[in-house]
C-alpha cells in the first residue's frame, strides 16, 4: 500500500515535467546514503525546507539540490554555518557569482589549512621515527652488551 505522497508522485510523474517531481525523505536517504535522521537535522538547522502532505514530508528537485550541496560541504569540512551561507547566495544570486567567490575563497583557505596540517604531520612522523630509531638503538645497544 502506497502512501499518499507516493500515489502523488507516481500519479504526477506520468503527467508533470521531472522539475516537478517529489522525492520522499527516505528515496534520498537511499540515495545519498544518509539516514533519514540527518536530513530531518538539516532541516531543523533550517538548510532545507521541504513542503509537507500531512504528515509526510513531499522533497523537491531544489530540496535535493540542496540536501546535495550541504553534503558535499561537509564532506569538505566545511561547517554548518559556512554551508548555510553558501545556500543564501545559492538562493540569492542567480548569476552564482558571489556564490563562485565565496566558494572560491574558501576551497584555497581549506587548501592552506590542509597544506599546513601536511606540514605538522610531517614534522611530528619525522620525530617519531627518530624516536623510533633512538628506542632500537639504545635497546640493541642493551641486549647486545648484558
Amino acid at each position: 500500500m502506497s502512501s499518499p505522497l507516493q500515489r502523488q508522485r507516481l500519479g504526477a510523474a506520468s503527467a508533470a515535467p521531472e522539475a516537478d517531481r517529489l522525492y520522499t525523505i527516505g528515496e534520498l536517504a537511499s540515495e545519498f546514503k544518509v539516514t533519514t535522521r540527518t536530513i530531518r537535522f538539516y532541516e531543523s538547522r533550517g538548510l532545507i525546507a521541504p513542503a509537507r502532505r500531512g504528515v509526510a514530508r513531499a522533497y523537491s528537485r531544489r530540496d535535493r539540490a540542496r540536501l546535495k550541496l550541504i553534503l558535499r560541504g561537509k564532506n569538505l569540512g566545511f561547517s554548518l554555518e559556512v554551508i548555510a551561507e553558501y545556500l543564501e547566495l545559492y538562493d540569492a544570486d542567480p548569476a552564482q557569482v558571489a556564490q563562485t567567490q565565496m566558494l572560491l575563497a574558501r576551497a584555497e583557505q581549506a587548501i592552506e589549512d590542509l597544506q599546513a596540517k601536511r606540514a605538522d604531520l610531517d614534522r611530528t612522523l619525522k620525530e617519531l621515527k627518530d624516536i623510533r630509531a633512538e628506542c632500537v638503538e639504545h635497546l640493541t645497544k642493551k641486549n647486545s652488551s648484558g
